[in-house]
């Protein structure tokens, strides 16, 4: 078996093992310490994983939820994983959510400004998600606003959540003055953008930044070099999608006459 396929199956049995040590049938919150995820790994005789908050991470982004918990699911719901406070989580019903591109979208190409260096040696798929995203001002560009990156990879703690790690915060300023926080979750390869994040990212923002008015941008890589951004607001308390474009980055000379034309009849 592929190492991949045993890694996904490790950590699906551990999540699967801390749910059912608390659930009890029609219960819409589960909540877990993460020392559980130790016990139920050392239960399972399965091997832990180097990095604990990976069990999480994976379950949250790039993978499904294990079959047996699904099947627990009320119909239009789903389960998330919710930091509920430090080293603590939980297991909650949500109305389902999905944050994907739409495929049948117009693609606009905009010149490519990134630098050929950091092209050639961005370690991972965020990270050159993350860098062709700031060298283009994409976010500048989809929001209509001035922004700047003011941190990457911000960890901090929410009193409500717990630890959080938001990929890229920037701040931004409009012609009226309006002044912005705009926290970015970027995910490349087999990562699944998530709603989960996106609030975690909203109510962070509102607690650091009051002043400030928080929209919140995920940014995801798609075949043909294409890159969809979505603008994400809490909605009654779901994520739902305010906007998505999608940008492809091609030298200047690509983009025809006959594009330029295209892109002034949609704006008018």
């Amino acid at each position: 078996m592929p190492k991949a396929a045993l890694k996904i199956n490790r950590y699906q049995a551990i999540i699967e093992r801390v749910f059912f040590r608390h659930y009890k049938p029609g219960a819409a919150e589960v909540v877990f310490e993460r020392d559980e995820l130790v016990q139920a790994a050392r239960a399972l005789k399965i091997e832990l994983p180097k990095n604990l908050g990976d069990v999480v991470y994976s379950v949250r982004y790039r993978t499904p939820m294990p079959p047996a918990v699904a099947k627990t699911q009320s119909p239009g719901h789903e389960w998330i994983i919710d930091g509920v406070g430090r080293s603590q989580y939980a297991f909650r019903l949500s109305r389902i959510s999905r944050v994907e591109p739409n495929p049948d979208l117009v693609t606009i190409k905009i010149p490519d400004a990134t630098p050929e260096i950091i092209a050639a040696y961005a370690l991972s798929d965020e990270q050159a998600l993350l860098a062709k995203v700031r060298y283009n001002r994409l976010i500048d560009i989809f929001l209509g606003v001035t922004a700047c990156s003011l941190q990457s990879h911000l960890r901090t703690t929410v009193e409500s959540i717990g630890q959080i790690e938001i990929d890229e915060v920037y701040v931004g300023v409009d012609r009226t003055g309006r002044q912005f926080v705009i926290p970015v979750q970027a995910k490349g390869g087999s990562d699944r953008l998530s709603a989960v994040q996106a609030r975690q990212d909203i109510i962070c923002c509102g607690a650091k930044f009051p002043n400030l008015i928080c929209r919140a941008i995920s940014a995801q890589f798609m075949a043909g070099d294409i890159i969809a951004l979505f603008e994400l607001a809490l909605d009654q308390g779901a994520i739902k999608v305010a906007a998505e474009t999608h940008y492809r980055l091609v030298p200047a000379a690509d983009i025809s006459p006959d594009d330029l034309r295209a892109y002034a009849a949609r704006s008018s």
